[in-house]
């Protein structure tokens, strides 16, 4: 049983960075950007247009969530999408990630 749960999250992971690292190429910026801890959120302010000092909230408990929202909805709307799918990305990034990143959305820069 363990062994399945563990297969099942590895493809939930494995999901999420793939999804994550065309929206990164999608936005013109370097996909392998998306897999390296902290500078990742460096790229994803800037893609969206937020203030690089936005990092220190983001690690800042409970006011993380907040912020994630907000960059979550200022990378959607990027993509034409609004904030239902946002919210999505934040809760089930494994799903909404690939639907952004391999999708027919285009980058709205």
């Amino acid at each position: 049983m363990g062994a399945i749960v563990s297969l099942v999250y590895l493809v939930m992971i494995v999901a999420a960075i793939a999804g994550m690292w065309k929206v990164f190429e999608k936005a013109g910026q370097p996909g392998w950007a998306s897999i390296v801890p902290i500078y990742n959120l460096v790229v994803l302010l800037q893609i969206v247009n937020k203030p690089i000092w936005w990092i220190v909230l983001l690690l800042i408990p409970l006011i993380n969530i907040v912020i994630l929202i907000m960059v979550s909805i200022a990378l959607a709307e990027k993509f034409g999408k609004g904030g239902g799918f946002a919210v999505g990305m934040v809760f089930l990034p494994f799903v909404f990630y690939p639907m952004l990143g391999f999708g027919d959305e285009r980058f709205q820069g």
